[in-house]
């Protein structure tokens, strides 16, 4: 982390918005359109079903990037998880859904998304530049902001018995209507996650989660899923204290 002086001689920490990566080598800054190329795609292909004899399971579709900490040369380890699961959306956007006028732009980096939810008020200037998080609500808006999509937001009360319902209720028929990915946070688990993806068998249902709190050199797709960024995870094994927000982007044609 750089150090900056304010006008009152203070040192502050002042936030690298890219000018190396995760490795620490010196890059030059570039276009998103030009380091997005380096970034894997839809790392969850291979991967098993989490239980042998699933009643229902409904996945992604089409092709998405991966997006986690430090892979723009950007260090925002501790509060970017929410703005990499956006531009993993974003990406989703970009490759797999055709848009109105037949153009994409590509994903927004973390300054655009920030200054963005500055310029539609929804955050005041002194969010440009900072390390504040962002949730499904400003997922939402940087969505629509950017690719003129709708989203859904479901608030979930509890982990447990109420998000295995909207698991079975809800992810489902998205997946199934829409096929794009899907944002999930809360409060005690506070971590921003992707969803890729819901399989539902005889004792419950998994997730299919890409988590973007990976930072490091870049691993190939085999060696995300060994690690566990990439996995099926059972929705009995998330926090059952927490609530939980998920942000369902509205992708399928207008009618």
């Amino acid at each position: 982390m750089n150090k900056k002086r304010t006008a009152a001689g203070v040192v502050e920490d002042e936030i690298d918005w890219g000018e190396k990566t995760a490795g620490g080598e010196n890059i030059m800054k570039k276009s998103s359109s030009k380091w997005t190329e380096t970034l894997l795609k839809s790392v969850h292909t291979g991967l098993p079903n989490p239980v042998s004899d699933p009643v229902k399971c409904s996945l992604i579709a089409g092709e998405y990037l991966y997006f986690h900490y430090g892979c723009d040369g950007q260090d925002d380890r501790g509060w970017g998880c929410g703005y990499r699961t956006v531009q993993t959306m974003a990406s989703w956007l970009c490759h797999s859904w055709s848009p109105p006028r037949g153009q994409c732009r590509p994903p927004p980096s973390l300054p655009e998304i920030q200054q963005a939810l500055v310029s539609m008020g929804d955050k005041p200037g002194s969010f440009s530049g900072s390390r504040e998080w962002i949730g499904t609500f400003e997922a939402s808006l940087i969505l629509d902001y950017f690719y003129d999509v709708p989203c859904k937001v479901v608030h979930v009360r509890g982990g447990g018995a109420e998000l295995e319902q909207v698991a079975v209720e809800e992810l489902h028929q998205h997946f199934q209507r829409h096929g794009s990915p899907v944002m999930m946070g809360g409060d005690r688990d506070n971590s921003s996650k992707g969803i890729l993806g819901v399989c539902t068998g005889d004792k419950g249902s998994h997730l299919l989660i890409a988590d973007p709190h990976y930072y490091g050199c870049p691993l190939d797709k085999a060696e995300l899923q060994r690690r566990g960024w990439v996995a099926w995870k059972r929705v009995s094994s998330l926090d059952h204290s927490s609530f939980y927000n998920l942000c369902l982007p509205q992708t399928a044609k207008r009618g």
